[in-house]
C-alpha cells in the first residue's frame, strides 16, 4: 500500500506469512479505492473461556477522505470455530472491500442531492512551500494540478492532504489545472500545522 499500514497482533504471534497475507489483502482495497489515508487492522485471541464461534477477532480501521472512518470486524461469536485464523483475516477483508466499494459509489453519486456541497475531488498532494498541489478527481481518479491563486477566499492555509474539493477545471500546458478551488469538507488536519505533507 502506498498508504502506511498499521499491523497489531494480540495474544497471537506474528508470523511472516500473517503479515504476507494482511499485506497483500490490504494491497487489495487500494485497487477498490486508492486514497486511503490509513489502514490499521489488529488480530486478537478471543477470551479462552467461550465455547462457540472462532477464536479470531480482526478488526479493519480504515479512513477515507474527506474525513470518512470505516470500520471492519469479526468478532469471536461470529463463524465457525474451526475457522483458520487466515480465513478469518480473508473474509474481513472481503467485507471491508464491499463497505470500500460503497463508500465510493455515494462519493461518486452524490450530485444529485446537493451539487454546491457535493465533492468533486480531494486533495492529494501539497507543497505549501511552493504554493500548490494536486487534487485527485472523485469519479475518475484523475491528478488535477493547482495553484495557490486559485484557492478560493483565499484558503489555502486551510488545505490539507484529504480535504474535499469543489473546482472547475481548463487545460493548462502540461494537463488539467483547475481554478475556483473551493474548501466543502476540510476532513484533515489544516497543512500549517503538519511539519510534513
Amino acid at each position: 500500500m502506498k498508504v502506511p499500514l498499521a499491523i497489531a497482533f494480540k495474544g497471537i504471534r506474528n508470523t511472516d506469512e500473517l503479515d504476507v497475507l494482511i499485506r497483500e489483502e490490504a494491497a487489495k482495497l487500494e485497487r477498490v479505492c486508492d486514497y486511503i489515508s490509513s489502514c490499521r487492522v489488529i488480530v486478537e485471541v478471543r477470551q479462552k473461556h467461550q465455547t462457540s464461534g472462532n477464536p479470531y477477532r480482526v478488526r479493519i480501521d480504515m479512513t477515507v477522505p474527506p474525513g470518512h472512518e470505516l470500520v471492519v470486524k469479526q468478532e469471536p461469536s461470529q463463524g465457525d470455530m474451526h475457522d483458520p485464523v487466515e480465513i478469518v483475516i480473508k473474509n474481513v477483508f472481503v467485507s471491508a472491500a464491499r463497505q470500500l466499494r460503497k463508500l465510493v459509489e455515494q462519493q461518486r453519486g452524490n450530485t444529485k442531492n446537493h451539487p454546491e456541497q457535493q465533492v468533486m475531488a480531494v486533495v492529494y498532494r501539497l507543497f505549501p512551500d511552493q504554493e500548490y498541489g494536486f487534487l485527485r478527481t472523485v469519479d475518475t481518479q484523475q491528478d488535477v494540478y493547482f495553484h495557490k491563486n486559485s484557492v478560493l477566499h483565499h484558503e489555502f492555509d486551510r488545505l490539507a492532504v484529504g480535504t474535499g474539493v469543489r473546482y472547475t477545471a481548463q487545460e493548462g500546458e502540461q494537463g488539467p489545472q483547475a481554478t475556483a478551488v473551493q474548501i466543502v469538507d476540510t476532513g484533515r488536519t489544516p497543512v500549517k500545522q503538519r511539519s510534513r505533507v
